[in-house]
């Protein structure tokens, strides 16, 4: 194909955009329905601007004109999501965020087995409370389904549910896919085990820590040489284009580096390398497809009623009724009828599910984050050195700062005092006694199961020192330099020596 020359498959939708979504109807669905979310139009290969939403039912069509293909919009519904700032911390998504509704995604390489799948979440769903359900096709190999926030309590154990995403979303899902799991075994075929015998699912790269799928992206510099600028992205879509801000000419790609990140360890692949490993599953109820990564900060899906690039079919509601006799064929554009993928549910409706989905996930261990298990490994127990009467008094003066509480840079902190702690011999139960009153004056908190899996993680390896003094703390804002701080590089070495001065100290007095 030659350079700048269209594929089939953009032909094809291109063909039909204009007239497609020049339906009123249509237009209407899309902009009813992106109210108070964040939305993202596709232009074929490549998406456009964030954040960004609809002001007008006509600026669907407007955007069709100037190449959209396709919209895609929030889970998380805003105040305002034009005010959103890409790589804003927790306290600044949580002010934002007004609600969120739990979207499943159903995708298959077997469009039958997408079907059972569905039927079988649904099931699920009633059997836990739910009445009130949303299915649509999704315009390809599957479907979504959806439980407005409305369904939701609005606090769960004295906290707003609208900021325990994407914690509570990922418990529901993870709930649902084992109990639909039972369902969809009932319904498979005679011939299911002969049909996928001997098939291997690859289910892509695995943390070896908590053994859930990694999330996987390309970290890629790229270089506009007319402006004569670079950026550093990450990419998680190869089809996925990159233009300059200034000339809008297609960006060089350089130094593309492969990089799996654990959402639930907080860890990746350049960090530690050691703990991905490509995993193969052989389970076949795998087949279902829940994607749990769909539950995530700003994560968007594609809109009701937004063309299929792929396919050119349209992400259409379908009546639950009718899952069995629907075929994708049935979502042509020229076809379709209109119908509200959001389902009036009433308050509260989802109450019960909430709970049964923490008490599985309490009793599974499987917390998404927040891991029980007891800390053990090999150097659980490992103490290089002793300090006697260990007072904070003998800390540097950016870990004291750090104590008193940050607003900023916690992870950093937490990192800075367990390695501190750990290397001057502190005792685990007192080291989890001074983190966890460290947490309790930070605005806002670290996350309880963030904190577990990190000392979880720690303990099983052998302690580091802290980072050595001066960047790595003033990028926090918390190098605050004392005489001492001059004549050393490490807070350990701090500890050391303001120790040692205070207990030689002590037995002068004692003489």
């Amino acid at each position: 194909m030659e350079p700048g020359a269209k594929s089939f498959k953009e032909k094809r939708v291109r063909n039909i955009t204009s007239l497609y979504y020049s339906r009123q109807d249509v237009q209407e669905n899309i902009f009813n329905f992106s109210k108070n979310r964040e939305i993202c139009p596709r232009y074929f290969e490549g998406f456009g601007k964030r954040p960004d939403s609809f002001q007008y039912k006509g600026d669907v069509l407007e955007l069709v004109k100037k190449g959209a293909t396709s919209f895609h919009c929030s889970e998380e519904i805003w105040e305002d999501p034009m005010n959103i700032i890409t790589g804003m911390d927790e306290q600044q998504s949580n002010e934002l965020r007004t609600g969120w509704d739990l979207v499943i995604d159903i995708d298959c390489k077997w469009f039958d087995y997408s079907k059972l799948a569905a039927k079988s979440i649904i099931k699920t769903l009633n059997q836990n409370g739910i009445k009130n359900i949303g299915l649509k096709f999704s315009g390809s190999k599957g479907f979504h389904i959806i439980v407005p926030w409305k369904a939701f309590p609005k606090q769960i154990g004295g906290e707003d549910t609208k900021n325990l995403f994407p914690e509570i979303p990922r418990k529901i899902v993870a709930y649902l896919r084992s109990e639909s799991q039972k369902l969809m075994k009932e319904s498979l075929p005679e011939d299911f085990e002969k049909q996928f015998k001997g098939i291997k699912i690859k289910k892509g790269i695995q943390c070896l820590n908590c053994k859930e799928i990694a999330n996987t992206y390309e970290q890629a510099e790229f270089y506009c040489n007319f402006c004569n600028r670079g950026e550093q992205k990450k990419i998680y879509s190869a089809e996925k284009k990159f233009f300059c801000p200034e000339c809008k000419r297609e960006l060089e790609v350089q130094n593309k580096e492969q990089i799996s990140e654990c959402q639930k360890c907080r860890i990746n692949s350049k960090q530690n390398p050691n703990n991905f490993s490509q995993s193969i599953q052989t389970d076949l109820f795998d087949l279902m497809g829940l994607d749990i990564i769909l539950v995530s900060s700003r994560h968007l899906f594609r809109m009701p009623y937004s063309l299929h690039e792929k396919t050119a079919l349209v992400s259409m509601v379908v009546d639950q009724n009718e899952i069995d006799s629907f075929e994708p064929p049935q979502a042509n554009p020229m076809k379709i009828q209109v119908k509200n993928f959001m389902p009036e549910a009433e308050e509260e409706e989802a109450k019960e599910l909430v709970m049964r989905a923490l008490d599985w996930n309490k009793e599974n261990k499987i917390n998404q984050g927040e891991n029980e298990e007891k800390i053990t490994g090999k150097f659980a127990n490992y103490k290089p050195i002793k300090l006697n009467n260990l007072s904070e008094e003998n800390f540097p003066p950016c870990v004291k700062s750090i104590l008193k509480g940050v607003s900023d840079g916690k992870k950093r902190s937490l990192f800075i005092l367990i390695n501190l702690f750990r290397s001057v011999g502190m005792e685990k139960e007192e080291l989890e006694k001074r983190i966890y009153s460290w947490n309790n004056k930070n605005k806002p908190k670290l996350k309880e199961g963030y904190i577990k899996s990190q000392l979880s993680w720690a303990y099983r390896k052998k302690p580091i020192m802290p980072p050595n003094c001066k960047e790595f703390y003033q990028g926090i804002g918390i190098c605050l330099p004392d005489n001492t701080c001059n004549m050393i590089k490490n807070p350990v070495n701090y500890v050391v020596r303001k120790n040692f001065i205070m207990n030689k100290n002590i037995m002068k007095k004692e003489r």
